[in-house]
């Protein structure tokens, strides 16, 4: 960006799961077209994969990224399932029994071939978490020059989101985890936004929430995680629990009331290209 043109609160608003089910990547297109969505992260053994990537081709504006999978889905090594929770893959990973690196290479090196041009890497259900696949993300960053890397350790809430306890003791334990995540990043050269939010409100916002939300940014820039998506026969039979939260995550991020906040806060919308002009 030009000098001058650089606000102190700037933020990206990137959408999960783009190439899960063909009406969840409408809905993040939509999201994009018609509200704050900036950028997006594909997940390259999606259903709908290549539905996403053409949308990706057909719509340059969408800053696309990749959303590395090692839960759920199948791999793209050998089209054996893949461990089926977190708590499955921590056990593979404690018995050595999965190819972490190679099996997400080979992700960014289908959503390269699809003639996306990714230029931010996070990770399904945040497995970069564990050192292990932290450590192969790292490297694949640092080899493939997709330089921006998800921290997802969130901003502090305070009451007024509905939060559930549990969710939020979930964040504080994780955040214990950061400065390890700074330190491996940074010794691969890795870039990432100052600050994160969206984990601890996934599938329970609405518009009045998304609007404090960017009222109380604080400076720096911002990585907003959503999954907006529409909730259509497609999703409704996907194992997922976002479903219908889908929907009002859309409903929220085109409404005229979120663009106005972030005008009116002096938030400026921005997506991973932007930020690496």
């Amino acid at each position: 960006m030009r000098a001058g043109l650089v606000a102190s609160k700037r933020l990206v608003v990137n959408a999960d799961d783009f190439g899960y089910t063909t009406d969840v990547n409408q809905g993040i297109l939509d999201a994009h077209r018609n509200g704050i969505l900036t950028a997006t992260t594909l997940m390259a053994n999606g259903d709908a994969f290549d539905h996403a990537a053409r949308l990706s081709r057909e719509n340059p504006s969408l800053d696309v990224g990749c959303h590395l999978v090692l839960v759920g889905g199948r791999s793209l090594l050998d089209g054996e399932p893949l461990p089926a929770s977190v708590a499955d893959l921590l056990k593979r990973l404690l018995r050595g029994s999965i190819r972490v690196y190679d099996e997400l290479a080979s992700q960014v090196r289908r959503i390269q071939e699809a003639g996306v041009r990714p230029t931010h890497l996070d990770t399904h259900k945040h497995t970069h978490i564990a050192p292990p696949v932290l450590r192969a993300v790292a490297r694949i960053s640092a080899e493939s020059g997709i330089r921006w890397v998800r921290r997802p350790f969130d901003i502090p809430m305070s009451g007024g989101y509905g939060i559930p306890g549990g969710k939020r003791a979930i964040n504080f334990a994780l955040r214990l985890l950061r400065r390890h995540a700074g330190r491996v990043l940074d010794a691969r050269g890795c870039r990432s936004t100052d600050h994160f939010a969206g984990f601890q409100i996934t599938g329970r916002y609405h518009t009045a929430e998304l609007v404090r939300l960017i009222g109380s940014l604080p400076d720096g820039v911002t990585e907003f995680m959503c999954h907006p998506g529409h909730c259509g026969e497609e999703l409704r039979r996907a194992p997922t629990r976002l479903k219908e939260s889908r929907a009002r995550e859309l409903e929220a991020l085109t409404a005229p009331e979120v663009r106005l906040a972030a005008r009116n806060y002096g938030v400026q919308i921005v997506n991973y290209r932007d930020l690496s002009v």
